[in-house]
């Protein structure tokens, strides 16, 4: 069985579709696959459909959304083997379990993929951190179950993946900037900054990469919009690793133009 989560919800088993149209069911099928090899609970998965006031039926509701699931899953399989889909959907004590291999899994190559860029941005191996980051990235559709219903278990995990999503774009906008690439970030980076308009590391990002590009006025603006952002939102002052990069632009530091990692270039900074 093949399962997407992150863009719309996808599972396929011999290529067939088994991703349920009611609400309810993808809802459920969506938690499983988000914990593929692992149990799900039935509390939780009450939890996740029908919030802290579930139905009294909520227990018998859930087997039969188990069931109709289970169905799809037998269909696709088209095996002689009665009850084939319970191997795929496994009761286990106090919950279910879907027992997918974990590369057929998009959030699991997602997690692959990044751990071995992550590997390679230790060794200095940037070039392969950049293609692996972006191969991480590349497997993401859309937002994460942008056509599920979301409760509020779902709703952890769905903010999780997206935080792990923009740690991975860091880095490997890192490791392009230390590979030169920089004027070809300008764009996404001005996207990016738009988005998250009171995030430091995009900020400064943004910022060197502008400057690298001789475009050091501009540099000074996006510290200046961040700042005022900051101040206007939460009566703070941007962070002192940003103030000192600020610096190092209105001063043409010469270390701003070094392809050293980020946490070298505030110790030169820091001087």
């Amino acid at each position: 069985m093949e399962i997407k989560v992150l863009g719309p919800l996808e599972a396929r088993e011999n290529g067939i579709s088994i991703t349920p149209s009611a609400s309810k069911p993808r809802q459920l099928l969506a938690m499983l696959a988000l914990q593929v090899g692992n149990v799900v609970t039935v509390p939780t998965l009450i939890e996740e459909l029908w919030g802290m006031a579930p139905p009294r039926s909520a227990l018998t509701t859930l087997q039969t959304y188990v069931l109709q699931v289970r169905r799809k899953i037998d269909a696709a399989i088209q095996s002689d083997q009665p009850d084939a889909a319970k191997a795929v959907l496994v009761t286990r004590y106090g919950g279910y379990m879907l027992d997918v291999a974990q590369e057929n899994v998009d959030v699991r190559s997602f997690e692959r993929l990044a751990s071995a860029g992550r590997r390679a941005m230790e060794v200095g191996d940037l070039k392969s951190a950049s293609r692996l980051l972006r191969s991480a990235l590349d497997v993401w559709r859309g937002p994460v179950l942008v056509d599920v219903q979301i409760g509020s278990c779902l709703a952890m995990e769905v903010t999780r993946l997206h935080e792990a999503k923009l740690c991975v774009v860091e880095s490997r906008i890192e490791a392009d900037i230390r590979l030169g690439r920089h004027q070809s970030l300008l764009s996404e980076l001005s996207m990016l900054t738009a988005q998250h308009p009171m995030h430091e590391n995009l900020c400064g990002q943004y910022m060197l990469s502008l400057y690298r590009s001789g475009r050091q006025w501009q540099a000074l603006e996006i510290y200046q919009s961040l700042r005022d952002t900051l101040i206007n939102e939460l009566g703070l002052e941007p962070s002192d690793r940003l103030r000192r990069l600020q610096r190092a632009i209105l001063n043409t530091d010469p270390a701003l133009d070094s392809h050293i990692s980020d946490s070298d270039l505030q110790r030169q900074l820091a001087g």
